[in-house]
């Protein structure tokens, strides 16, 4: 029951966490140096990362999908599953996924590492809001960063599937583009962008938040000096993972139900 009631209480936490951050929103641009730096920590510091897996996520769909295709002779459908895959799920995915064991895990390492210090205190000492200034920028950098990184692994996978569609499966390049561009074109676009696009890029930014929101939580709870700040940097990363598949299937759900 302990462990229950530990539980709920986190959730409860986290829950009002992400009220009082959305209260403080109008502070951003007062933040904007610190949002800055959550770009360059949280964008360019993992990018070759994102770029990295996308590229093999994007072959390995290809030359999986392409063998079963070639057995029922339509493997020139290859472009259209690589490009809906990496769209829909598989690039929003990876990159939460990237930015939970690599950014997240460094949010709750640094308030953790805060929280044990004393810094924390000191600055409600001091009159500072410790959630405007340490927790909005993150929140927000995430919530900005994770759709734009999303975008260049979605672009780098069906690359990379078109690689290995042209060199190991026969496929011409412009057959393989052409059926991708094609299979993200659809007559309801919302802000003159495909469906899948769109709806690849709202789970990445609600991504982004409920990884700011589990890292930072599990950061300024911390207690317990080092192992406290081992134990909330592994707990960020596992529930935010967690969080990430259980909110991807209700939202795929929502959006693709007919």
């Amino acid at each position: 029951m302990s462990t229950l009631f530990g539980y709920l209480a986190s959730l409860g936490y986290r829950g009002e966490l992400l009220l009082q951050v959305l209260a403080r929103l109008p502070s951003t641009w007062r933040r904007r140096a610190q949002v800055l730096d959550q770009f360059w920590v949280g964008g360019i510091k993992v990018l070759h990362v994102v770029l990295l897996v996308g590229f093999s996520i994007g072959m390995v769909v290809s030359l999986q999908t392409g063998i079963e295709l070639a057995r029922i002779g339509q493997q020139d459908q290859i472009g259209t599953l690589v490009a809906l895959t990496m769209a829909r799920e598989m690039g929003p995915f990876i990159t939460a996924t990237i930015l939970a064991a690599a950014v997240g895990s460094a949010l709750a390492a640094e308030l953790g590492t805060m929280a044990v210090s004393e810094e924390l205190s000191a600055l409600e000492v001091l009159s500072v809001d410790v959630l405007s200034y340490l927790v909005v920028p993150r929140l927000v950098g995430l919530a900005i960063l994770a759709p734009v990184l999303t975008i260049l692994c979605d672009a780098i996978g069906i690359a990379g599937g078109g690689l290995v569609a042209r060199s190991q499966l026969g496929i011409g390049l412009e057959l393989y583009f052409n059926s991708a561009i094609d299979a993200l074109q659809d007559p309801s676009a919302f802000f003159e962008l495909p469906k899948d696009v769109y709806i690849g890029l709202f789970k990445s930014f609600v991504f982004g938040i409920l990884i700011a929101v589990i890292s930072c939580a599990a950061g300024l709870r911390t207690t317990g000096g080092a192992l406290g700040v081992g134990n909330a940097t592994r707990s960020a990363v596992r529930d935010s993972i967690i969080v990430v598949i259980v909110f991807n299937y209700f939202m795929t759900w929502f959006f693709y139900q007919q």
